[in-house]
């Protein structure tokens, strides 16, 4: 069995039609009730980095990746770095995706204890990948249709909900964007900082440039309509769902606000298919991320930076790194009874951007500083892409960055003592294509 992931990205479907409603709840609590702000704010940052990602796919089209651009434009060991900050995302995707999948299944079985839900679908996940249980093409098209039909009819719902009530005036339809009762800067970027969560992924289309007809030009494009379309989809669901739940207003459970969010616009009916979508589209993630990680660390194996007899093992008949698949799902395990959503999504990002800024320090690097020469635009955009990515990550919970650099520090430690003090060949993050 040949199994494939996008080299460089993990296997995440938060750029699906639902992206934003996961994080939604947490984002809104953050920034105060503006999370259509922290949805365009980060779009901003993202559409800057995304441009940097089409610039070095053209660099490198056979299919590279943040560290391979960070390591081989600026120096190995930051590359190691870089790819460290990217394990990080792929170790903690089954984590989120199995607290998230616990949560949506307890708004329909409430009698059954959180940590049962969590054990049931841990255990979901590492079964279906150790018997090579994969969703195909067509399946994961339609439910994307699917996904589209939904929040179309949470739209039309949200609309009737709305407009069927009297309000005080215009300002009831700014507010989203800017309401001067709760608006802070501070709250604003640490939502913002959450939100990025929403784009996740878009990463991956520069992995395509081998099979993209006319890749210089097309993968720059495609990567930015990504951004684009992600962010005016994510854009135009979180502002409906705050006009349906304004302000501030705390959530039953702000890790499942959109279900409750969709509640209030249509009823029962409409709560429980929200949550029955975000159910099914993150069952999907966790599969995939579980397997995207397990892949991996059979990676690291088989190049020795991890023990080969236990990492870099095949299960002959599957073609399964079935070892690791089991050691993601225990980490998954202990991972969901230490950190929550919130937690868990700003370490995801933690790692995300530094990968980000990884890619914009690449790009300055290439098409400015070793180009005769200098263009305004290929200084200007990796500089703002960094920027504003630094900027977001430095408003992470205090928390979320104190772990983030204990993981960092224990990957640089471990990277010094593999290659005696980075002066050996370095660990390499490639997920194979091919196991």
């Amino acid at each position: 069995m040949v199994v494939t992931v996008p080299v460089g990205a993990p296997e995440w479907a938060w750029n699906l039609p639902t992206a934003p409603m996961p994080v939604y709840g947490v984002m809104s609590a953050r920034a105060h009730g503006h999370a259509v702000t922290t949805v365009l704010i980060a779009m901003v940052a993202m559409l800057f980095t995304a441009i940097s990602y089409g610039r070095m796919a053209r660099a490198y089209p056979s299919a590279g990746s943040a560290f391979t651009y960070v390591g081989s434009e600026i120096h190995p060991a930051l590359g190691y770095v870089t790819g460290w900050s990217m394990a990080m995302d792929y170790m903690l995707n089954p984590i989120v995706c199995t607290i998230l999948c616990s949560k949506f299944a307890l708004n329909f079985f409430p009698e059954i204890p959180y940590a049962a839900l969590v054990f049931v679908f841990i255990a979901l996940f590492t079964g279906l990948n150790l018997f090579g249980i994969r969703t195909s093409a067509r399946i994961n098209e339609v439910m994307a249709a699917g996904m589209g039909i939904v929040i179309l009819v949470f739209l039309i719902a949200a609309a009737h909900y709305v407009f069927g009530r009297p309000h005080a005036g215009a300002a009831f339809f700014t507010r989203p964007f800017y309401d001067p009762r709760t608006f802070t800067l501070p709250a604003v970027l640490g939502g913002t900082s959450l939100a990025v969560l929403t784009y996740i992924g878009f990463d991956g289309i520069s992995t395509l440039s081998e099979e993209a007809e006319n890749p210089k030009r097309n993968i720059l494009l495609a990567t930015v309509l990504v951004c684009l379309i992600t962010g005016a989809l994510a854009s135009i669901e979180v502002y409906a769902a705050q006009l349906v739940w304004p302000g501030a207003e705390p959530f039953p459970d702000v890790d499942t606000a959109f279900v409750s969010v969709a509640g209030r616009a249509a009823g029962p009916w409409l709560f429980s298919l929200i949550n029955l979508t975000l159910l099914v589209a993150t069952v999907g993630s966790g599969m995939g991320s579980q397997l995207g990680a397990a892949r991996l660390l059979y990676g690291m194996g088989r190049g020795n930076a991890l023990p080969k007899s236990f990492f870099g093992a095949i299960e002959p008949n599957r073609r399964i790194p079935q070892n690791n698949v089991i050691f993601v799902g225990v980490l998954a395990l202990a991972g969901t009874a230490v950190l929550t959503f919130e937690r868990a999504a700003e370490l995801l990002n933690f790692g995300a951007l530094l990968a980000f800024m990884g890619v914009n320090a690449a790009s300055f690097t290439r098409y400015f500083l070793r180009e005769r020469e200098k263009k305004l635009s290929n200084v200007v955009v990796p500089v703002l892409g960094f920027a504003i990515c630094l900027l977001l990550w430095l408003n992470l919970s205090y928390p979320a960055k104190i772990a983030g650099v204990v993981w960092m520090a224990l990957g640089i430690g471990y990277g010094a003592i593999r290659t005696h003090g980075f002066r050996s060949d370095l660990v390499h993050f490639d997920v194979p294509e091919d196991v």
